[in-house]
């Protein structure tokens, strides 16, 4: 057989070209094999690996279960507000009982108790906080209100400590201070000095329940200074010489003098002992207002605040707790 050596070398190129393609595609092949197997293999110790296992779990976990599905989504979260006297005790259970149960959250805000009952009745929040009772039209109007008592508290009547002598008042003296009919401290055994009334805006509880319980109906004197909260009055008299101003238990310190109240003859201190007894005049329930009949987390949470270690909060900011 005679070969024709030009198109033999011509063969020969081209083979030699396949052969070349056929290896070097070959180590290709191998090396993108390894490549995968070696990504597989690494990352099952690594953050990204457990991040969408744990996920993947959720995800399978609240396709068959509602529960698993909310706790898979986020926190629960559900809303306290109303009362700046029930306010301290509201937010340290609330601290201690999203410790205890993580993913809760449970949001806390102030206003007085007539938001606070005004956001429950509007189902703006979860629970209203209220230092007052129920007036009659509030309870008629919210007729699936859950009232829950979570602490007692009585009314200090306060005065500047550093300045003021008198240590003792009747309710009629108070009575006259706050509507104006007594002007000067030495009108009621204390120096020549005017007395600064500070009380509490309209939208609180403390001045609705001290109109009740003091001022039996009697109007305030115009030149009453009007604080938010029980701690902006406590921080006005400490600073003001000649003020009076009320606040709850919890809320007196060095820096003011609480006055007992003269009862017949009788001085009586504001403390856990006279409002437990009832011999003090001026004190109340702190409460937590529902619609209707607490349940889940919220439940939980006042049940809480009811139980032993809530109740110790409550001693702590310096209120009663439920005998």
């Amino acid at each position: 057989m005679v070969f024709d050596r030009k198109k033999l070398g011509i063969a020969g190129l081209v083979i030699a070209v396949l052969l070349v393609f056929m290896v070097f595609s070959t180590g290709c092949v191998n090396n993108t094999a390894e490549k995968t197997q070696t990504g597989t293999i690494v990352p099952t110790t690594g953050p990204t690996q457990v991040t969408t296992t744990v996920a993947t779990q959720g995800a399978t976990a609240a396709a068959g279960n509602p529960q698993a599905a909310q706790s898979a989504a986020g926190s629960k979260t559900f809303k306290v507000s109303g009362s700046t006297t029930v306010l301290p005790i509201a937010q340290n259970a609330a601290d201690a009982f999203m410790t205890a149960n993580p993913g809760t959250n449970i949001q806390v805000s102030g206003g007085g108790s007539g938001v606070g009952v005004q956001q429950i009745g509007d189902k703006l929040v979860d629970i209203g906080m209220s230092s007052r009772d129920l007036t009659k039209a509030e309870m008629a109007k919210y007729k699936d209100f859950v009232v829950i008592p979570v602490a007692l508290d009585g009314i200090a009547v306060i005065v500047n400590s550093q300045n003021n002598p008198v240590n003792s008042l009747t309710i009629a003296q108070i009575r006259d201070i706050y509507s104006g009919k007594i002007t000067n401290w030495k009108d009621v055994g204390g120096k020549d000095m005017t007395i600064v009334v500070i009380g509490r805006d309209s939208a609180s509880g403390t001045r609705t329940f001290f109109t009740d319980t003091v001022m039996n109906k009697t109007n305030y004197v115009k030149t009453q200074f009007e604080k938010n909260s029980n701690g902006a009055i406590q921080q006005s008299v400490s600073q003001t010489p000649g003020a009076i101003g009320y606040v709850g238990l919890g809320y007196i310190d060095p820096s003011v003098k609480a006055l007992t109240i003269n009862v017949n003859g009788t001085l009586v201190e504001p403390s856990t002992r006279t409002v437990l007894d009832k011999s003090y005049p001026i004190s109340r329930s702190l409460l937590m207002i529902t619609n209707g009949q607490p349940t889940g987390l919220v439940k939980d949470y006042i049940d809480y605040i009811l139980g032993p270690d809530g109740q110790k909060m409550v001693i702590k900011e310096g209120f009663v707790p439920i005998p």
